[in-house]
Parts: C-alpha cells; structure tokens; sequence
C-alpha cells in the first residue's frame, strides 16, 4: 500500500512538473509575440531578427508575423545538415510567436509621440526579457534561430559570442537594406536583453525532474550550449 502511495504521488508530481513546463513554453513565446509586436508599434527599432522579417514583409506584403513563421521554418531546414534535433519548443516556436504577433498588432493601433513611443519600446524589451526566461527555462528544446547559434558553433568550434554576433549582424544589415525597423530600440534591446534574460531565467527556472520524463521530450541535442548563451534576437 505504502509503494502504490508513493508511485502515484510521484506520477503525480511528474505531471505537475510537466504542466508548468508547458505552461512556461507557450506564455512565453506568446509574450515573445506580443513583445515583438509593441517593438513594432513604438517605431523606435525592433530586435535584430525583427529588422529582417519586417524588412522581408515590406517587400513582400506578407504580415510580419507570417514572415516570422516562414524564416523560422526556412531556418530549421538548416538544421539538418548540423544535425540538430528539434523538440516541441523548436516547433512551436516557428509558429506560436508569429500568430501571437500578428494578433497583437491587429489589437494594437498605430501610435505617435516619443510620450508614448519611449515607453511602448521599454515595455516590449522588459516583456521580451520575460518571455525568454519563461521559455527556455521550460527546457524543450531551442528556438530556430538559437538553435542555428550552436549548430554552428558545435560544427565550426568557433565561440557562441562570434557566432551569434556574426549572424546577428548579418541579418540585421540584410533586414535595414530591405526596409527594417533600426533605431535606438533596436541599441537599447541589444544592450537590456542579456541582463534581463539571466534574471527571468534565474525567475522561472524549474526544479529538474527525474531522467525518465526529461529524455523523450525535451528534444535538445547533446553537448547543446547552455541557456544562458541561447538569448534570442
């Protein structure tokens, strides 16, 4: 009696340990959404992969939240020959924060002013700060983008720093080229985003649970960078 007591308790806590993971996965990429969208609407400057996909979508006539979407996918396709390995927060990543975006700027109207622009800006890069915490702190697996960040540093063994400013600089110039958003927001995220990440992360950091219910879900490669490298752009 005492052994099926403590197995259900144990089965019991292993499913609310799984719940809040959850929960912090997709609170987090829809706050990432709607972080990204109130960058947008204060006109100041977006997140450097921002600068791309809203460049893409003055192009294109797409939403910047499809656009988001399909550079996601685009870029996942480059994992296979680094052999890396989705998992759910890969896949949900590519397509929650771009519905969450595009929902949030179809609530949000335009706006003018720096009253009300400088504030919005600082809103969305304190939210963005939350919703990295929140997500990777659930642990299933890297975003797209962060991903792409220790393929390639894993294959070339150059250092997460280099190569996460190398491609961040590249799509940042390619975003400002094609129309991007670059202002003081898009300096003012660079420089908040890695202070707030380590402290959301530190928030909303789980306890580990036993092996068994980490290995078939989380999805993320061996010898992956650790999350404090993986702050998204």
């Amino acid at each position: 009696m005492r052994r099926s007591t403590t197995t259900r308790q144990g089965g019991a806590h292993v499913s609310a340990h799984l719940t809040r993971r959850l929960l912090q996965l997709y609170v987090g990429l829809t706050l990432y959404g709607v972080s990204s969208a109130l960058l947008v609407r204060s006109g100041l400057g977006l997140e450097p992969w921002g600068v791309l996909h809203q460049g893409i979508a003055e192009r294109t006539g797409l939403t910047i939240g499809v656009v988001s979407i399909i550079v996601g996918a685009l870029v996942l396709l480059l994992w296979i020959p680094l052999r890396q390995r989705p998992g759910l927060g890969t896949v949900s990543n590519v397509f929650a924060i771009g519905v969450a975006m595009d929902s949030t700027l179809a609530l949000v109207p335009d706006i003018h002013g720096l009253a009300v622009e400088i504030p919005l800006v600082a809103a969305g890069i304190l939210l963005n700060g939350v919703a990295t915490g929140l997500y990777i702190s659930a642990r299933f697996g890297p975003g797209p983008r962060d991903g792409l960040m220790t393929g390639l540093h894993r294959v070339t063994g150059r250092s997460v720093r280099l190569v996460r400013t190398s491609i961040e600089v590249a799509v940042v110039v390619t975003g400002f080229l094609l129309g991007g958003s670059l202002g003081v927001g898009t300096v003012a995220y660079a420089l908040a985003i890695g202070p707030l990440a380590q402290l959301f992360l530190r928030v909303f950091a789980i306890p580990q649970a036993a092996a068994h219910e980490q290995a078939p879900i989380a999805g993320a490669p061996a010898g992956e960078a650790p999350a404090q490298a993986i702050l998204p752009g």
